[in-house]
């Protein structure tokens, strides 16, 4: 059947700083399924002053365009020189380059869509004492430059999003491309009752564990994290031992699904958990690979066999000493993004991207 859909306005993607390829990918998959032999894809410039200074620089007309801004806040991969200094982009540098390119727009685009699959200042979403909303107010400024829609995945947070009720604001899961990756790199993974256990590392990640769970219909475990409250160390109260609620695990392989790996303590601390309560083989599920104390530990940890595969998505930046890992599998999301890019640009629903419930049943359907 012929599609009918039509564009809201003529389809514009920008690459920010680091995205480069995965933009270039996006755009193949949207150029083979309209046919087009022309690119999407709009150049835009970031220079900097010797004093790290920027200004953003749009090289082409974008009037009446339908623009999605893709941005990757966590790429420290790219630097620029500062006074004769090369100086790797902080998320800060990142967000000013993405404000800079929409005042470089001046409004006279259709309408922007921001896809900022790390939501910048995400884990500074509620305010416990005397401290700031840094990712509600970085919301507040988008749409207040004429950002209509904030497509972010996996959320530290979602309601961060009440901060701007009128506008569009989506966090897509990786669950769907998650399962896909394990079933490949793993064959031989039973997802029958019994012999798997989704785990999540603490309270705050049960919610997405629990969806795997239900999804997958295997056990759920969780840890909760003891912590010493009279005592702050790098910005919060560190951890004294994590304590496990489920059922035996004994034999079993561990699905441990998380939103990020960032040291990477609490993560190693809840697969040596794990270990000690008898799990057969151990799969950690992290959409956000930062990794920011190196990957020495985790050299360690699987040498010891405290776990088998680490799986995070290619949403953010992933070094080369990273994607060289022998326990480390990258999981593709461009053509995800890219659905939704094709999508929103036609004004369709993007509900069944969201929940990509059918296509997981298909998945685990064609396993049993």
């Amino acid at each position: 059947m012929e599609d009918i859909r039509q564009p809201v306005g003529e389809l514009s993607i920008i690459a920010l700083h680091g995205c480069e390829n995965f933009v270039s990918r996006v755009d193949n998959y949207i150029r083979e399924w309209r046919g087009s032999d022309k690119s999407y894809i709009t150049s835009v410039s970031l220079p900097r002053f010797g004093n790290g200074e920027g200004k953003g620089i749009v090289n082409e007309t974008v009037r009446g365009h339908d623009i999605y801004i893709i941005c990757d806040i966590a790429n420290y991969g790219v630097t620029y020189k500062m006074f004769g200094r090369e100086v790797p982009m902080s998320p800060d540098d990142h967000f000013q380059d993405l404000k800079r390119v929409l005042g470089a727009c001046a409004g006279k685009q259709r309408r922007t869509t921001v896809i900022m699959p790390m939501l910048y200042e995400g884990r500074q979403h509620r305010r416990a004492a005397r401290e700031s909303l840094d990712c509600a107010i970085a919301l507040q400024e988008l749409v207040a430059m004429g950002v209509t829609n904030i497509i972010t995945c996996d959320a530290h947070d979602t309601r961060v999003q009440n901060a701007i009720p009128n506008h569009g604001f989506d966090s897509v899961q990786p669950v769907y491309q998650m399962l896909k990756a394990l079933v490949h790199t793993v064959p031989d993974i039973d997802f029958s009752h019994g012999n798997t256990v989704v785990i999540s590392p603490d309270e705050g990640a049960i919610s997405r564990a629990m969806y795997y769970a239900t999804m997958i219909g295997v056990d759920l475990g969780t840890f909760y994290k003891r912590r010493d409250y009279s005592v702050v160390v790098n910005g919060s109260n560190p951890i004294v031992a994590h304590e496990f609620l489920g059922n035996d695990i004994a034999g079993k392989d561990a699905i441990v699904v998380d939103d990020m790996i960032s040291s990477g303590s609490s993560m190693l601390d809840v697969c040596y958990q794990l270990k000690a309560r008898g799990a057969k083989r151990i799969f950690v599920f992290s959409t956000f690979g930062l990794f920011c104390n190196g990957f020495e530990r985790f050299d360690e940890a699987y040498a010891s066999n405290l776990f088998d595969r680490i799986f995070t998505t290619n949403v953010i930046y992933i070094p080369d000493e990273l994607a060289q890992r022998e326990w480390y599998t990258p999981v593709d999301m461009t053509k995800l993004i890219a659905l939704l890019v094709d999508t929103m640009n036609c004004d369709s629903s993007i509900s069944s991207l969201l929940s990509p419930t059918e296509k997981i049943n298909k998945l685990l359907g064609r396993m049993k």
